[in-house]
Parts: C-alpha cells; sequence; structure tokens
C-alpha cells in the first residue's frame, strides 16, 4: 500500500505534476526521467491526484506515427530476440531493461532499433539503477502483437515469431538477442556452460529447436532452462553466434578458446 501523503505532499506532488505533465506537456516517461522516479510511479501519482492522463495531447502521441512495412532481416530478428528476453509491451508502449553495468550494450541496443524501425529509443534509469529503454510507439506495438509477441510473457507463454526459421541468419540474430538479454555463461566444475533461461516453455522449446537446426546439440528443458555444455558447441557458438553484449563477449572470449570472433559471422 502507498504511504499516507501529508497535506504537504499532496501540494508538493500536484503543482509537480501540473507544471511537468499538464503544462510543459511532458510525457510520463520524461515526468519520471525528471523526477528520477519510474514511469509506473508518475501513472499512479497522477490516478491518485485526479490529474488528467492525456497522452493524446502529447508530442509525437503514439497513434500519431507511421510504421512502414517491415522488412524481414537479421537484425529485426535479434530485436525480437532482446524483446523475448528483457522486453516488455504494454498498450503503447515497449520497453527493453537491461542492467546496470551494460552501458555499452544500451548503445547497441540503441543503435540495432534505429536500424530496424528508423527511430529513437528513449533512455532512463529506474529505481535500482537499471537502464530502461522505451518508445510509445502504437503502431509497433500492434505489428509486435501481430506477429506472436504478448503483454505478459509467462501468463501467455509466448513463442518465437514462426518467419525466423525461414533462414539461417534470422535463427542467428535471435539467438544472439535472446542469450544478450537471457542468457548465460558459466564455469562449471570441469567446464564452460551457456545457458538460455525462461519462464515459458514454449519459448525455450522453440530455442532448442533452433540451435538443433543449426547443428548444435542442446540440452533438454530443465528448470527453465536449456544448455549447451559440449566443447565444439560452445567453440561453434562463439564462432558463428556470439554475442553484442560486451559483458558476456568478454567472458565467452575469456573461457572458450582463444580465437576473438566478431559476433555474427558466419
Amino acid at each position: 500500500m502507498p504511504r499516507k501523503w501529508t497535506n504537504q505532499d499532496t501540494l508538493t506532488y500536484r503543482r509537480q505534476l501540473i507544471r511537468l505533465y499538464s503544462k510543459e506537456n511532458l510525457s510520463i516517461f520524461e515526468v519520471g526521467e525528471k523526477l528520477g522516479l519510474s514511469y509506473q510511479c508518475i501513472f499512479q501519482r497522477l490516478k491518485r491526484l485526479g490529474i488528467k492522463i492525456s497522452p493524446e495531447s502529447k508530442k509525437g502521441y503514439t497513434n500519431k506515427r507511421s510504421l512502414n512495412r517491415l522488412q524481414e532481416s537479421q537484425d529485426l530478428a535479434e530485436f525480437i530476440g532482446i524483446m523475448l528476453g528483457d522486453g516488455h509491451i504494454s498498450r503503447e508502449q515497449i520497453f527493453v531493461t537491461l542492467g546496470k553495468k551494460e552501458k555499452a550494450y544500451v548503445a547497441y541496443v540503441i543503435e540495432l532499433f534505429r536500424r530496424v524501425y528508423a527511430c529513437e529509443l528513449k533512455c532512463m534509469l529506474n529505481k535500482k539503477g537499471h537502464h530502461v529503454l522505451y518508445i510509445g510507439f502504437r503502431n509497433l506495438v500492434d505489428y509486435l502483437l501481430s506477429i506472436g509477441l504478448v503483454m505478459n510473457k509467462v501468463k501467455e507463454q509466448v513463442k518465437v515469431p514462426s518467419w525466423i526459421f525461414r533462414d539461417r541468419k534470422y535463427i542467428i540474430g535471435f539467438l544472439r538477442g535472446f542469450f544478450d538479454t537471457d542468457g548465460s555463461i558459466y564455469k562449471l566444475k570441469h567446464g564452460i556452460q551457456i545457458s538460455f533461461c525462461n519462464m515459458s516453455m514454449p519459448l525455450l522449446d522453440n530455442t532448442r529447436t533452433a540451435l538443433i537446426s543449426l547443428g548444435f546439440s542442446p540440452s533438454k528443458i530443465s528448470s527453465n532452462r536449456v544448455y549447451l555444455t559440449k566443447k565444439k558447441d560452445l567453440l561453434r557458438y562463439k564462432k558463428e553466434i556470439g554475442s553484442a553484449n560486451p559483458t558476456k563477449m568478454e567472458r565467452i572470449n575469456k573461457w572458450v578458446g582463444t580465437e576473438v570472433a566478431k559476433p555474427g559471422t558466419l
């Protein structure tokens, strides 16, 4: 339950939000950036104070954006992998939440998004210091939902869009994006292991199918994970798929062989 506000709290918050949201016409995300609060907190305060929430009055409102027909590509497949990992879809926005130490990967995702959609993701830090990339884009939300992405990935048990399996390059792009967000590489007592972790069983099953289609030998699904453990698989993964997340690629280069591979080299 939210704490009880004093009369002074109510007056202060009302003045802040009327100035920023109503008079300066900032979006909920921009207000959050100004005040160092999450967009969810700003939304709840607006409701609590009875201030009309009017996204249609904001510059660049989602329904005013147009989305050109997207071409299936390795970049698009990689972004879908990122969304299936650390992404989230609301009614009018998309978000990608990345770690505190992933600043370089944040820049990569912003550039990837620009190549695919020809527009810019914004970035803010949430209360925990994580990077939240976001954009209000209703037509993009509709597109992502139309190809099989969902608003609640666990409840609706999301799957990989079927078109990704049509081309080897698309599969590589998807696996890289998914690994860079929901994947891990770590040392075992007698070796190294790569894992893909998610609470959606169809998504993990699709990931396993994708790996098998490329000639890898993944484990069966266990504890919400799919693993690669064989040395030859790890070497091939490094060479053919790699990682665009510098932190993870550094670990791959350190622990898997000695050759430094460029992500996506075929």
